[in-house]
């Protein structure tokens, strides 16, 4: 028996070798470690020699009343390492006792799949011939045609499809057999075979869908029925699960229409995300990030997407995303904040637009105002020709404003206008005939401020208040400034105090001796 030393010097050696010689390799020493026991048990005393002590044996077991402990293991163990070791006598007493051909290791494996890995033509036959299942598929859903494919083993190609192998069968990775094949003889073989068969490549396309409807038709019957989309099967597994991981792009996006979660995570912990990144399904990848998946969900081994994925090039890919979607992120969160300064800004706009409709609607009330003053100033007596005219005056009548509306004489004395069409000669406020109003009410501040500073003047008596006859010694204004005074400093005049004309007017007044 070789030393623990020996064994571990030759492990290079053989991990190089093929699996039906590291079999016959492993089968060798399995002999030799016989046949040294063997040996061992006739040179050490105390141990009962083969055949010799057996009665003991059996007379002790019956004297203890007990029975003996037997190593037994189930037929599928017994039919697959039977089938590993070639032995064709073995295998045929094994069905011969009833023992089904298409028992199965836990991975689905039948003695059909070892033997067409292993190129083992007579036991496939004999397998073939007691009733195994050409088509028999292990947890990957691959079938005896795919092992024999992609080994490239053209004799047993072409038993399996004189004995009705599928042609268009599909692993768990969606490939058929002729997908899997390199040897180029038995790649011809399939394709000779397919065209015989008179498969076409819409035939191929729709046998490639064909999981992919019926996924979709599972999930609209669960959506009909109310059932959660979510609901764990396999492992843990849901139906997004199993969609990123084939590349179902319609059965995902149905899914995700409906709110399937993109953050449910099966026994692994993995999210669809470790799924499609795991089998490089970049669009489903693309698609789960797009819908909220994270790049970054580590699963129970603390592993992300990208730890997971195998392929250098779907990496980068998956690399490239995570930086395109942090970027997304990146300016939505701009975008969110400058919106929020907006809001925060429409407050004060708000007010700037009613200070201005209100400092609009002043200037409008105070240009009616100047309007009717001008109107009421210019309806004034023939009474008072001799007094208050500017001839009188010595002052220059100026001219109206360019806004003031066009006013027409009327027959007697009065004026008329769009404001007021008819105004009574007798208003107090207007007893020095037509005069135009100053243009602003600044303008009128200043005008009369100017004429209060020249009033209080010692060296300017001539600007001291004085009465005029006809104006029983009042004054016009709050400033104590005569019209008159006003008018010969400034040519404007003071701002008027308007009242509303009386229905009847007062009878003349006869003047004598220039006296009321």
């Amino acid at each position: 028996m070789a030393e623990h030393q020996e064994l571990l010097a030759e492990m290079p050696a053989v991990c190089r070798l093929s699996t039906p010689e590291r079999l016959r390799h492993a089968q060798k020493r399995r002999a030799q470690q016989l046949k040294k026991w063997a040996q061992a048990e006739k040179e050490i005393p105390g141990i009962p020699k083969a055949g010799g002590g057996g009665g003991e044996r059996k007379r002790r077991r019956r004297k203890s009343g007990g029975h003996g402990k037997r190593v037994t293991f189930p037929a599928s163990v017994r039919l697959l390492e039977a089938a590993a070791r070639h032995d064709a006598e073995e295998v045929r007493q094994f069905l011969e006792s009833g023992i089904s051909p298409d028992l199965c290791n836990e991975d689905g494996l039948t003695a059909l799949h070892q033997c067409c890995i292993d190129d083992s033509l007579p036991l496939v036959r004999l397998l073939l011939d007691g009733g195994a299942d050409a088509n028999a598929r292990d947890a990957e859903l691959w079938t005896p045609l795919h092992a024999a494919a992609t080994c490239g083993h053209l004799a047993l190609v072409q038993l399996l499809i004189q004995r009705g192998a599928d042609l268009l069968a599909l692993n768990s990775d969606g490939n058929m057999p002729y997908d899997l094949c390199e040897d180029e003889a038995t790649l011809d073989c399939l394709e000779s075979a397919m065209a015989g068969q008179g498969i076409t490549q819409d035939q191929i396309e729709a046998a490639r869908a064909a999981p992919e409807r019926c996924m979709i038709q599972e999930i609209r019957d669960r959506i009909r029925d109310g059932t959660d989309l979510d609901l764990p099967g396999a492992h843990g597994a849901t139906l997004l699960h199993v969609a990123a991981a084939h590349g179902f792009q319609a059965a995902a996006e149905l899914l995700l229409q409906h709110r399937a979660r993109t953050d449910c995570r099966d026994r692994d912990g993995w999210e669809p995300l470790h799924a499609a990144a795991c089998w490089g399904q970049v669009p489903l990848a693309e698609l789960l990030v797009a819908h909220g998946a994270d790049l970054s969900a580590k699963s129970r081994l603390d592993e992300t997407p990208l730890d997971v994925c195998g392929d250098e090039e779907v990496r980068a890919k998956l690399l490239e995303l995570k930086h395109k979607r942090a970027a997304v992120l990146k300016s939505q969160e701009k975008q969110k904040s400058l919106l929020q300064r907006r809001t925060s800004s429409a407050g004060s706009r708000g007010k700037v637009v009613r200070r201005a409709s209100l400092s609009e609607r002043s200037s409008l009330y105070r240009r009616q105002q100047q309007r009717e003053a001008l109107v009421w100033q210019r309806g004034g007596h023939g009474d008072s020709e001799d007094e208050g005219t500017p001839e009188s005056t010595g002052v220059p009548s100026p001219l109206p404003p360019p806004d003031a509306p066009s006013l027409s004489p009327h027959p007697n004395g009065s004026a008329t206008s769009p404001v007021s069409p008819a105004v009574s000669p007798t208003s107090p406020a207007s007893p020095h005939g037509d005069k135009s109003h100053p243009h602003t009410l600044a303008d009128l501040k200043r005008l009369r401020a100017a004429a209060k500073s020249q009033n209080s003047d010692p060296k300017n008596p001539q600007k001291n208040p004085k009465t005029r006859p006809g104006d029983s010694g009042d004054t016009l204004g709050d400033t104590g400034d005569t019209l008159g005074d006003t008018l010969g400093d400034t040519g404007d005049p003071p701002l008027l105090r308007l009242t509303a004309p009386l229905d009847d007017a007062p009878p003349e007044k006869q003047r004598c001796c220039r006296l009321m």
